[in-house]
């Protein structure tokens, strides 16, 4: 455990659920002092005690708050997860200002066993390097043990509930406090009780097709995760939902890729409660005559299918890291910090679709080293660090 010791680390806005109480513990632990801005009741239902402060005001006072809280407890660092949400930008921007280190949470870049914590700021925000000269010296080892983590399905929706529920009930206390998303806790429950019954469906209607992906009878295709519609990292792409990034990338395929070839689109998991494409892809394949050609899925087995993929087309999704691991060549269509030559085509999407080019699988396992010792933890955000913060916060 690396010490912390004479540091005061400040945190902000976490995901719904214990995580950013059981980091604070960990923080302790290698000696820094911690300090915990709460916003809504959501926040103090998960994270209680003396080294609270409470910000209730007007969101246009925010950023004054939030400097006069780092001056006055001589904060030298801020921890927080998610870099997009408005409280987030404007701590951000102020920090910076007064040359205080930001660290940022966020889901893992290697997934599902991992969990992001980048000084400066993750994905479109990252200071990553790009130039794949970069990781010529990154040494190979043996990968480090690490404990994998279960899908958290049940957990988010519980954690989301609750925190919708505690929010709406303090909403007095926080009259000015505005979520990034809808947490209202009734239509939360509503929608994460349609996600349970969806899954329920689509694993019946997916399973022949789950099966065919997993055996070698599947035609070739070309494979494409959607990402979640309110996703901030939409920002960091030309699309402004989910349905435009579908139509370019049917579009290409119908007019691009081999005859024999196959277009399977999957439903974010997460998304399952909020959002159905099958309208809009039915649509699109009347438009282009794609018949039995255009695949529209969601309970499948996700390493099966991306082994067994020509290529994999991703906005800017982690899930293009995982098909890299596969040896399986991507296309990113927004920003993403593994969009380098040698790791993903650098063509255009209708190229891609006629000639994919290949994984360098040397530099793969050189970025993915790198990862695991600058950025990357063992743990879930739905539940807790299985390693230890600190190694990352330099």
């Amino acid at each position: 455990m690396a010490s912390l010791a004479g540091r005061h680390l400040l945190l902000l806005q976490g995901p719904a659920g214990p995580f950013f109480a059981r980091v604070a513990q960990q923080l302790r632990a290698a000696g820094a002092q911690v300090t915990k801005v709460n916003f809504n009741g959501g926040e103090d239902f998960y994270y209680r005690g003396p080294d609270v402060v409470t910000f209730a005001q007007p969101m246009d006072a925010w950023p004054d708050f939030f400097e006069q809280l780092v001056r006055d407890r001589k904060i030298d660092a801020v921890l927080l997860f998610g870099d997009c949400r408005p409280l987030h930008r404007a701590a951000i921007e102020r920090a910076r200002q007064l040359g205080v280190d930001v660290f940022v949470f966020e889901e893992g870049y290697l997934r599902p066993d991992f969990v992001t914590l980048e000084k400066g700021g993750v994905n479109g925000h990252s200071n990553m390097p790009r130039d794949p000269s970069h990781f010529d010296a990154v040494e190979l080892g043996p990968e480090p043990r690490h404990l994998p983590i279960r899908h958290a399905f049940i957990k988010s929706a519980l954690h989301t509930i609750c925190y919708a529920s505690a929010a709406a009930l303090a909403r007095e206390r926080y009259p000015h406090y505005r979520h990034h998303r809808d947490i209202r806790p009734v239509a939360q429950a509503r929608l994460w009780f349609r996600g349970t019954v969806r899954r329920v469906l689509h694993a019946l209607r997916d399973r022949e097709l789950k099966q065919r992906l997993e055996s070698p009878g599947m035609p070739p295709y070309f494979f494409v995760p959607l990402q979640v519609h309110l996703d901030s990292q939409l920002g960091h792409s030309p699309y402004g939902t989910i349905n435009q990034f579908i139509r370019e990338v049917v579009t290409a395929f119908a007019q691009h890729a081999p005859a024999d070839h196959v277009l399977l689109l999957k439903l974010h998991p997460m998304d399952r409660p909020y959002s159905d494409y099958s309208t809009d892809i039915e649509a699109l394949r009347l438009e282009h005559g794609l018949g039995e050609r255009l695949l529209y899925a969601d309970i499948i087995n996700l390493p099966a299918t991306l082994r067994g993929a020509r290529g994999t087309v991703v906005i800017n999704s982690t899930v293009g890291l995982s098909s890299l691991t596969h040896g399986t060549p991507v296309k990113c269509m927004g920003t993403a910090v593994y969009d380098m030559p040698g790791l993903t085509h650098q063509g255009s999407l209708a190229d891609f679709f006629s000639a994919p080019e290949p994984v360098d699988r040397a530099l793969y396992k050189r970025f993915r080293q790198w990862l695991l010792e600058q950025n990357q933890l063992n743990g879930s955000v739905w539940s807790r660090l299985h390693e230890d913060p600190s190694r990352v916060l330099r």
